[in-house]
């Protein structure tokens, strides 16, 4: 597997250490998350944006951990990313595609042939763009608390079960669709997933802050988790998401996921065929638009164009947006679980863009 080492430059920055040319936008962005954060009681957050080739703004906002007044830092403060795990997870796919060593139409059963053929063929393009017709969550299943030491042993909860839908036909977002993916990466890779992962995709874009969730190890600067209950912040219940890594598993800092985007402002790590092939949204057999690529979602806001996703999960809230156009990335990360956005997001943007363009 070919390596690339980009050699990105980074201003890792305090919130009094801003260049000039930005100083008025990041105040007015200051004060719109800062408003943000305490209308919503948050217990923390931090945010990152690049623009300009350089991140402009990291700052963290209130506690990684209310009860012992630990701050969140950007830098270093591990959030849940949940779904944001799909995009990572959608370049490692994407290296293997650009290296010729798997295709996207390829049947999963050629990469996979534990899984049990469905009553229509699946391809790793459907599974991985959300139109295969494989089933999402259902019941407590989100809430599971089992250790699985293996991606194959994450397919029991949906393997036996038939396809919602002929595939193609409809979009019906799957996050066990992205386990049998990651089932998919690390049998074309020949190397286990976090392995392959860590190797080909962190260590290569110096995102050494991202790392598995591992829920029963002591995992320096992790967040506590969060949810609301009864008016006030409590930690959220036990989880262990080790039965879905590719889809909802990793664990990072917004300044790591600034160093994602920026990689795909030029073509050194994924060449523009294989962006294209994944940022672009696939089409339902009627003609409709999914707005959903492979691992990325698109979409609009004031005449611009966005890719990313958004992250839930239990105790984390995540958006990741980047704008190629403009050459401008939006990282957030909040430790509680379903905190509303309320478009925090195209705020900032409009701040920024409209601002000084």
């Amino acid at each position: 597997m070919k390596k690339y080492l980009l050699l990105i430059g980074f201003l890792f920055i305090s919130a009094s250490a801003f260049t000039q040319d930005h100083s008025a936008h990041i105040q007015k962005a200051d004060s719109l998350v800062s408003e943000f954060f305490s209308e919503h009681k948050l217990p923390g957050m931090s945010i990152s944006v690049y623009k300009d080739d350089s991140m402009i703004w990291s700052k963290g906002y209130g506690f990684a951990d209310i009860e012992n007044n630990i701050p969140v830092d950007p830098s270093r403060t591990l959030f849940r990313i949940g779904s944001v795990s799909k995009t990572l997870t959608a370049a490692g796919l994407g290296l293997l595609i650009q290296d010729d060593v798997l295709k996207p139409d390829d049947e999963i059963q050629k990469w996979v042939p534990e899984f049990p053929r469905k009553q229509y063929p699946i391809t790793i393009k459907q599974v991985s763009g959300h139109i295969a017709g494989i089933r999402h969550y259902r019941g407590d299943e989100f809430m599971s608390t089992k250790k699985y030491e293996t991606v194959m042993e994450g397919l029991v909860f949906f393997k036996d079960d038939p396809l919602l839908f002929k595939p193609g036909t409809k979009y019906q977002y799957s996050s066990y669709g992205w386990n049998l993916i990651s089932a998919v990466v690390e049998n074309a890779a020949q190397k286990p997933f976090l392995e392959y992962m860590k190797s080909e995709v962190f260590l290569p874009l110096d995102m050494n802050n991202t790392v598995p969730d591992w829920a029963d190890e002591d995992i320096e600067h992790r967040t506590k988790f969060y949810i609301w209950r009864n008016g006030t912040n409590v930690e959220a219940p036990y989880v262990d998401n080790s039965y879905k890594w590719a889809g909802g598993g990793f664990i990072g800092t917004t300044e790591d996921l600034i160093k994602f985007g920026e990689a795909h402002f030029d073509y050194e790590f994924l060449n523009e065929k294989t962006q294209k092939l994944l940022i672009t949204p696939q089409m339902t057999s009627d003609g409709k638009s999914t707005n959903y690529g492979i691992g990325y979602s698109t979409l609009q806001h004031a005449g611009n164009y966005w890719v990313g996703h958004s992250g839930g999960s239990v105790g984390g809230s995540t958006m990741f947006l980047m704008n190629k156009e403009h050459r401008m990335i939006i990282a957030y990360t909040i430790n509680r679980s379903g905190a509303s956005f309320d478009n925090l997001h195209f705020r900032i943007a409009d701040i920024f863009l409209n601002s000084s363009e």
